[in-house]
């Protein structure tokens, strides 16, 4: 049972749903493993892992949104996509992490394909961004392949040095 007043999107291969208990461990070992996480903000210490997963469920009753658990019809925790707000961060964000054995199988392209047009058929918004610490090349080109734009760097109080990529607008996603 989700945790959340998310909805559950389902795309051709995956089901995107709010967090559930189940999903503490996967995200805790996620979080935990410094190669796997170090671009979306690694935490070593399983109580600050832990805080995490609660704060995103705490992030989707405040905003209405947050991360989405990403599941294959087989049933596989895959990772996490969605949109991003929390203190300090300049607009919202389109994020997605994979977890280990997912890379490279269209997962996060996916999913990510489907919480954009939620965001924009759903909350109103009308662009959105993701923001990426520059050595992180497989989510530039990920942002890329989703048509995004690279628009400016800036200092993100929790990431550091982060670049700023926009995607098309929800107007320019009816028009192409």
């Amino acid at each position: 049972m989700s945790l959340t007043n998310s909805p559950v999107i389902e795309t051709q291969n995956l089901i995107l749903r709010g967090p559930e208990k189940v999903d503490i461990e996967p995200t805790i070992a996620f979080l935990q493993n410094e190669e796997r996480s170090i671009f979306f903000g690694a935490l070593l210490n399983r109580g600050d892992a832990w805080r995490w997963f609660a704060l995103n469920i705490g992030h989707w009753h405040l905003h209405g949104f947050g991360y989405f658990t990403i599941v294959t019809k087989g049933k596989e925790i895959a990772g996490l996509c969605g949109v991003w707000f929390p203190e300090g961060w300049p607009e919202p964000e389109l994020g997605w992490v994979v977890f280990e054995n997912f890379e490279g199988k269209s997962v996060a392209f996916e999913a990510a394909k489907a919480v954009r047009s939620w965001a924009y058929s759903n909350l109103g918004f009308t662009t959105i961004t993701s923001n990426i610490v520059p050595e992180n090349k497989r989510s530039i080109a990920l942002a890329k392949r989703l048509n995004a734009t690279y628009e400016k760097e800036y200092h993100n109080d929790n990431m550091g040095h982060c670049y700023m990529y926009r995607h098309p607008s929800a107007e320019d996603m009816k028009t192409n």
